[in-house]
């Protein structure tokens, strides 16, 4: 290609092909960052929900353990 004399800057041709890539690895860089967003909020709501389930199994366990001792040690039978 013919260059004109004077800044390199000013008269460099344009790269179209090159532009799009690097368009579209912007928007891919955007796309991923909003990925990565949402997966980190969804493994947050999943640790609170392994939570709550561990204290509603640990609860009931109590519950069932509160309950046979206090049969034990009232000396009851049956249900």
């Amino acid at each position: 290609m013919s260059r004109r004399s004077g800044s390199k800057y000013l008269y460099e041709p344009f790269d179209a092909a090159s532009a799009r890539i690097e368009a579209h690895e912007r928007v891919t860089e955007e796309r991923w960052q909003g990925l990565e967003r949402r997966l980190q909020a969804i493994e947050a709501m999943l640790e609170r929900l392994e939570r709550r389930m561990w204290l509603a199994v640990y609860g009931a366990a109590a519950m069932f353990s509160a309950d046979a001792i206090y049969k034990f040690l009232t000396g009851v039978q049956g249900g």
